[in-house]
């Protein structure tokens, strides 16, 4: 049971999930948030990934929910007033602030100005429990991962890939270029949601001495 319409692609996932692939990674935000606007009979749980939304139920996948899935509308908004931004405090003097500034040809200081001005939302989660992807970084923000990865990466370092900006949970290795630090708790077991960055969440950045 597989199909596509509107620019993106449905397919069954076992006997009680469903696979939405967005045409391309722009659109999977919106997908995600037209399924929580109106979601699926039965539908328990949503899981976005960087161009994907898995959409599980708790009973069999039948044609109708094929069919709403292919005639969704990725311009949904989540239901009720959008949340406050998460506002992270950010010591900037990571050790790669210095080359990020020099690859997008700003100063350091401008930089800092661009990263605390973005808008920044948690598109999905990925790598380790707590990372979450962040888009809406300006494109001239957009820098390769480092060509060597680190071995250990400090957790509540800030870093920038690609579109992306992410802080590292725990310690871990990683290539992504740093550009500051946070003391915030990304993840603990014993809160409820454990992920402090939760997808749909908007973000702020607020530099820090």
């Amino acid at each position: 049971m597989t199909g596509s319409e509107g620019g993106h692609r449905v397919t069954a996932y076992g006997d009680r999930a469903v696979l939405v692939e967005a045409a391309d990674p722009a659109g999977a935000p919106g997908l995600h948030a037209a399924l929580l606007a109106a979601p699926l009979a039965g539908q328990v749980d949503l899981v976005p990934a960087a161009r994907t939304v898995l959409v599980l139920l708790d009973r069999p996948v039948t044609d109708r929910d094929l069919a709403a899935l292919r005639g969704l509308s990725p311009t949904g908004t989540s239901r009720g007033p959008a949340p406050d931004p998460l506002v992270l405090p950010v010591v900037f003097d990571g050790p790669d602030l210095a080359e990020v500034a020099r690859r997008t040809r700003r100063t350091v200081e401008d930089v800092i100005a661009a990263l605390t001005g973005a808008a920044l939302t948690v598109a999905f989660g990925g790598f380790a429990p707590g990372f979450g992807y962040l888009t809406g970084l300006p494109a001239d923000l957009h820098v390769p991962r480092r060509a060597t990865p680190r071995t250990r990466v400090p957790a509540g370092s800030v870093g920038l890939a690609g579109p992306y900006a992410g802080v590292y949970p725990r310690a871990s290795p990683g290539g992504w270029q740093l550009v500051g630090r946070t003391d915030a708790v990304l993840f603990d077991v014993d809160r409820d949601p454990p992920a402090l960055l939760a997808p749909g969440r908007p973000v702020r950045f607020r530099a820090v001495g």
